[in-house]
């Protein structure tokens, strides 16, 4: 039974109703999540509201200390951890262990360190006065994550509002909550002070909307879909809220005949199928430029059909399970729909069976599908699982024009050793992240958002501590 973390300690929902979570890999129901509603979030918000004052005077020292603190809990039972993510989740259990956990782990450290380096501005003007900046706490903050990276992107937004000052009421997703319920305890064995950090479970409709509509709460983080992301906007910004929306993304990976073929054709095959595609930075549309067409296609196809899919839980699986049947019926319908548009399957396509335990997991086989149009709904829409479409181009122009043709802008990756063709290339890319000659390389330094209907704002680095502060100019005339 999970439970919520509200004033330091972990409680039962108001309302005492619980509904069922599911094992993707086996499609049973193994645990229960607190159906929470507004007045759970009442109960944190009193709660952060009790523990502001303190935690936002503490030293930045000690709120580092905190957070190295939760960082080595998480370290130290990364196993149990991985195993945890991988089950509620239906990830690969190498790719928790590889990346998920050590990556939570990692948000921590790095906001504990970066803040230390998070200077103001000064400056002195012509008429012997001086400009500085302060910057301040917001107070309390929502933080509302989505299931497909849980833990990962769960303390990507939290570390920074917690090193900031600033007391969070956090809303992990209701599709992968565990992991989330696992850290409230590692805050409790940390000793973090009561109230400070609020983790409430629950459907986005009751708790996510009463974060995003409670008056106290003047800050809002959101990673999830775009539909979700304009409610939550249409809420909180006439409430004048702060507002950071990671949203969706359609994201192109254009590869040119003069790349370095054996590094693309290994990248690519993880840019697809990582997750189960179900990354926000997959590279969902694959644009080849033609005299490479048909050898990528052909030698793609037998690199796809090689990734061993099947139990989560076993070290070798390089696909696991899809993490709902309701996403799974979504990804099945958008196949469906490649057909119907006059696509050629030519591999993949059919809900997938493995033997044993996982025989009635939500599987899905990995899919590579070519002779569409770029702007038919397969190529426009979100799909959000493991679906590629090939593209063939002949010139910069008509590429260009596929890959920004979406409302999408989240990511891109460009394959050329051609370095003035790189920066033309990245230069002309409408999206908030370009990978030129790689995929998934993160400096957690660097500004991370997109643009158009992939979101508001910028998360990571600098741009996150800024984000969850308010700035102050203080004039002072010599």
């Amino acid at each position: 039974m999970i439970k919520n973390y509200i004033n330091g300690r972990l409680i039962e929902p108001v309302s005492e109703k619980y509904f069922d979570n599911f094992d993707p890999a086996t499609g049973t129901v193994y645990g229960i999540i607190p159906d929470s509603d507004e007045r759970d979030i009442e109960l944190a918000v009193s709660a952060a509201e009790a523990a502001f004052n303190e935690w936002a005077n503490l030293p930045v020292m000690a709120r580092s200390k905190y957070l190295l603190k939760i960082a080595s809990l998480i370290q130290r039972d990364l196993k149990e951890f991985a195993r945890a993510e991988c089950v509620d989740n239906g990830k690969p259990l190498s790719l928790a262990r590889a990346v998920d956990i050590p990556r939570a782990v990692q948000n921590f450290e790095f906001f504990a360190s970066a803040v230390h380096g998070f200077a103001s501005e000064a400056h002195q003007t012509e008429d012997d006065a001086i400009n500085y900046t302060l910057r301040s706490p917001i107070g309390i903050v929502g933080a509302i994550s989505p299931w497909n990276l849980p833990l990962y992107l769960f303390t990507w937004k939290i570390a920074p509002a917690l090193i900031t000052g600033n007391c969070v009421i956090a809303k992990p997703s209701e599709v992968t909550p565990v992991t989330a319920f696992m850290l409230s305890e590692a805050c409790i064995e940390a000793g973090l002070p009561a109230g400070v950090l609020n983790i409430v479970h629950g459907f986005g409709n009751k708790a996510g909307k009463a974060i995003s509509s409670h008056p106290k709460i003047k800050a809002i983080t959101f990673t999830g879909g775009t539909k979700t992301g304009a409610e939550i906007a249409s809420i909180a910004a006439p409430m004048f809220k702060k507002i950071s929306l990671e949203l969706g993304g359609k994201n192109p990976n254009i590869i040119f005949a003069d790349c370095n073929y054996d590094k693309m054709l290994e990248t690519t095959l993880r840019s697809s199928f990582r997750n189960q595609g179900e990354i926000c930075l997959c590279g969902s549309r694959i644009f080849i430029e033609k005299p490479l067409y048909e050898k990528f296609k052909n030698d793609f196809i037998v690199k796809v059909q090689e990734l061993h899919i099947g139990d989560p839980l076993e070290l070798d699986t390089d696909q696991g399970a899809i993490v709902s049947k309701q996403h799974l019926e979504k990804v099945l319908s958008y196949i469906q729909l490649a057909k119907e548009e006059g696509g050629t399957i030519l591999c993949g396509g059919n809900r997938f069976v493995p033997e044993g335990r996982c025989e009635n997991g939500w599987f899905i086989e990995p899919t590579v599908i070519e002779g569409l149009p770029y702007n038919c709904r397969t190529n426009q829409e979100e799909i959000f699982g493991p679906v590629v479409t090939l593209i063939p181009f002949e010139t910069e122009d008509e590429v260009l024009l596929m890959a920004n043709s979406t409302e999408y802008g989240l990511a891109s990756t460009v394959w050329t050793e051609n370095l003035s063709k790189a920066h033309r290339i990245a230069s002309a890319l409408e999206t908030g992240i370009v990978w030129i000659n790689c995929w998934m390389v993160r400096d957690l330094r660097t500004p991370f958002g997109g643009m158009k209907s992939s979101g508001v704002g910028r998360e990571g680095g600098l741009e996150a501590l800024r984000f969850f502060t308010e700035p102050k100019n203080v004039c002072v005339k010599l």
